[in-house]
């Protein structure tokens, strides 16, 4: 399965009912309301109308199913997925999205012991106790193997 299909499948079903409903009632909002239709010869061009119906209702819906990603991605990856959601849907041309994108904090991993979910920096598992990763003897932050000194306290680690 390709990355882009496992990331549309977290998207929430409520996103996508929600782009769907929008795309079609404004589509339709637009074919009877908005494109006009006389009878005395006032004529819409076809590229016009197409555009109006389809396009603009188009990247509503891609911006609703954007917003809905960004709540679920957030959840998942253990942030503030409510505050994250909001500030994509209030902060205006999409700089919310951007700035949830560079901001956003790596997927939690599974504890190998009890498997609860615990963040990519942690050293030890905080339900279990169990060793994640290697750690400093001295102050028991999460340290890398090659490293030949702790970043956090200077301690030797060979």
């Amino acid at each position: 399965m390709s990355r882009f299909r496992e990331e549309m499948k977290v998207i929430p079903a409520l996103a996508w009912v929600a782009a769907i409903c929008f795309y079609l009632c404004f589509a339709l909002f637009a074919w009877f309301k908005l494109i006009p239709q006389d009878s005395e010869g006032n004529y819409t061009p076809p590229w016009f109308a197409a555009l109006f119906m389809f396009v603009l209702p188009l990247f509503a819906a891609m911006y609703i199913l954007l917003v809905g990603y960004v709540y679920a991605d957030a959840r998942r990856r253990g942030m503030r997925h409510i505050m994250w959601t909001l500030l994509a849907l209030f902060i205006p041309n999409a700089i919310g999205v951007i700035l949830y994108f560079i901001l956003r904090e790596p997927l939690l991993r599974a504890c190998t012991t009890c498997g609860s979910m615990v963040s990519q920096g942690f050293a030890f598992c905080s339900k279990c106790g169990t060793a994640l990763a290697h750690a400093c003897p001295q102050c028991r932050s999460a340290v890398r193997p090659e490293w030949s000194h702790c970043t956090r306290c200077g301690a030797s680690l060979i």
